[in-house]
Parts: structure tokens; sequence; C-alpha cells
């Protein structure tokens, strides 16, 4: 049973939900976002409230019925506070600043690496060597980061790279020069 599912997602002020057959299109004051609703699933609108029910307990409905609650709900957070994701830069050598919109990061290449930002996604850069990227769709956010982290991953002998803020890098040990 999907308990994430039927709890209802209150529709906060100010934002706007239009359900169509099969889509439904969350506008707020930070933007607006659209998206697909499986088939298997229905969505209603009552009482500033979104109902998601499915059709029965198959293994399939309930995973789509969790899912879809969460994405819509995730939509309106969105649309009403936005997302972040942040970034840190660990090595000796390493920044990042903002060229116009585009996010350009020295990490160790011979070469500047350039990210332009997809519709949708603005990046700040506080200081530099951390970086937020901010949109108002959270798995676009998500990806973005994990973009730019894929650039120079953490290695684990001096944790040199880009990673998550709060992220663990697990550590190992480096070569030992044996003893006689």
């Amino acid at each position: 049973m999907s308990r994430i599912g039927r709890k209802p997602v209150e529709i906060p002020k100010g934002v706007a939900i239009t359900l169509r057959e099969q889509a439904i299109a969350v506008k707020g004051p930070k933007g607006e976002l659209t998206w697909n609703i499986p088939a298997e699933i229905t969505v209603k609108s009552e009482n500033q409230q979104i109902v998601v029910s499915r059709p029965s307990d198959d293994r399939s409905h309930k995973a789509l019925h969790g899912l879809t609650r969460k994405y819509i709900a995730n939509m309106i957070e969105g649309v009403t506070q936005g997302f972040v994701r942040k970034l840190e830069i660990e090595g000796v050598g390493y920044s990042a600043e903002l060229k116009g919109k585009a996010l350009m990061i020295n990490i160790g290449f011979s070469h500047p690496v350039l990210v332009t930002p997809p519709p949708g996604i603005t990046f700040e850069v506080p200081k530099a060597l951390n970086i937020s990227v901010l949109g108002t769709d959270k798995q676009l956010v998500g990806q973005v980061a994990a973009k730019i982290r894929s650039i120079r991953p953490p290695e684990p002998y001096k944790a040199k790279g880009i990673r998550y803020q709060g992220e663990y890098i697990r550590r190992k040990a480096g070569k030992k020069v044996g003893v006689k």
C-alpha cells in the first residue's frame, strides 16, 4: 500500500494548477512546470488539494501512485520555493567563476571547462570554491549538478575534485614504503 500516494497535496496560495486529460501544469511565482501523468493514474483537484488515485493494488500501480504524488508535490515546491544543489571544489588551484550565465571551471585540466545551463537552470558562485545550481525542476537541478560533479569526481587519496556539499569521501591510504 502506498502511504505517500494516499496523502493529498496541499495547493498553496499563489499557485495555479491546470489539469488536462493526462497532463498537469503548475504555475507559481518562480515559473511554470508541466508533466504528463501516467495513463493508469487518476489526478483530481478538490478543496485546494490534489488527490492521486490508482485503479488497483497491482505492484506497478502502487509504484506509479507514489511517484505521481511526489512528482506533483515537487512541482508545487519548485514553483514556490525552488530547488538548490550545492557543490564544493577541493584542490590547489581549482576554482569556478561565472562568465555571463555560463559556469567556467578550472579543475586541473590544460583548459578551463565551460558549462552552459539548460533553460530553467541558473548558477551562483558565492566563493571561488562553491557552486550553487538553482532551478524549479528538482530532477533537472540534480541532473545538472551530477554533470558538473562528473567533470572531476573526488578521488579517494587526497579527496581532490568536485563534490556535493556535505558528501563524505572515503579516503584510502597511499603507498607505503617497506621498512627493513
